[in-house]
């Protein structure tokens, strides 16, 4: 496990080994862009009560994106400098100067492979000739194609449809797809009257875990490493404060009332959907298990497996010889200071 950095405390400023500081009363970028995508998260009652913006002083622009593909186009491009993606896009990503430096939230069983009542989908090999729409670039793509693999199918036994999340929505409600791998709001709309044929977290479990990540562009975080750390430890503080509600958590938290505004779904559906991700603590995610160890790290080796069958499936072209490169647990590090 990675040792927690040792500290210096000297006239308001914290000193930090790994070489970067954060200064009392040191000053941000006049304005950031950030991306976010609509999962049932924590982060939203942040994003609702602008809670970056009255911390850091700076001007916000939030940019919603539907799928982890667009998301990273835009910081490809550098219409954002920090987003939020799948771990699937992410390994898409890695050689376009960006980096990961949060796990927003291990999906388990927040994604899922749903099929309509009546589809005639009662095993995996009746998918046979079906109509299953996904994300294409996604955490449910990569999964869905692995899933595939799995129970002895290609993607041409499989009609898989390109959809974005409200698309799959509607053509759910026109009887126009027999299944769909997403997550919610869809995920809990479609549930109603489809089950649940696998989960990302038993595939996760056969060897491919996904999660989701918030990611910056390296030169981004080189100008403003302080921001990326204060809007680590404030995304952190709302898991805590989710985390503290426990069984008590209710359509009437705060939290659960910004997920709502932020991101729409009924009320009830906010506190299921919830349930079903991990939010890792600051301390987790400096560990091992995430961003910690380099190549070692769970994050990493996330990274490494999910291009070996992106690669495989002819996805990407190459893989990357370190994919601990792209990943950074430095801010979660100084973030972890701020908490003291």
């Amino acid at each position: 496990m990675s040792k927690r950095p040792s500290l210096k405390r000297t006239l308001g400023m914290t000193a930090i080994s790994i070489g970067l500081t954060i200064a009392s009363g040191v000053s941000f970028a006049k304005e950031v862009t950030i991306g976010y995508q609509g999962m049932f998260n924590p982060w939203k009652y942040a994003i609702d009560q602008e809670l970056v913006e009255k911390e850091t002083g700076v001007e916000i622009k939030w940019r919603k994106f539907d799928s982890g593909a667009k998301a990273i186009s835009a910081i490809a491009s550098g219409s954002v400098d920090l987003t939020v993606a799948g771990s699937s896009p992410i390994a898409t990503a890695v050689s376009r100067g960006v980096e990961l430096v949060w796990i927003m939230e291990n999906i388990a069983e927040a994604e899922a492979l749903v099929v309509r009542d009546g589809s005639g989908i009662k095993s995996p090999s009746d998918l046979k000739g079906k109509r299953i729409a996904v994300p294409f670039v996604s955490t449910t793509h990569y999964h869905m194609l692995f899933a595939l693999k799995e129970f002895g199918l290609t993607e041409k036994d499989v009609k898989l449809v390109n959809m974005q999340p409200n698309a799959i929505n509607a053509a759910w409600a026109r009887g126009d797809i027999d299944g769909a791998f997403i997550w919610d709001p869809v995920l809990g709309s479609i549930k109603k009257d489809g089950s649940v044929l696998i989960s990302s977290k038993e595939l996760s479990s056969w060897g491919k875990p996904t999660f989701d990540g918030l990611i910056a562009s390296k030169e981004f975080t080189s100008e403003s490493p302080q921001f990326v750390a204060k809007l680590i430890k404030i995304i952190a503080e709302t898991d805590e404060m989710y985390r503290q509600a426990g069984v008590t958590f209710s359509e009437d938290h705060p939290i659960a009332k910004s997920v709502n505004k932020v991101v729409g779904g009924e009320p009830e559906q906010v506190v299921e959907a919830m349930a079903l991700y991990d939010f890792p603590t600051i301390p987790t995610q400096v560990s091992c298990q995430w961003l910690g160890c380099e190549m070692e790290g769970g994050a990493a080796k996330a990274l490494l497996y999910t291009s070996e069958f992106l690669l495989q499936e002819k996805k990407i072209n190459a893989l990357q010889e370190d994919y601990s490169a792209f990943v950074n647990p430095a801010y979660a590090n100084m973030a972890l200071t701020l908490t003291n």
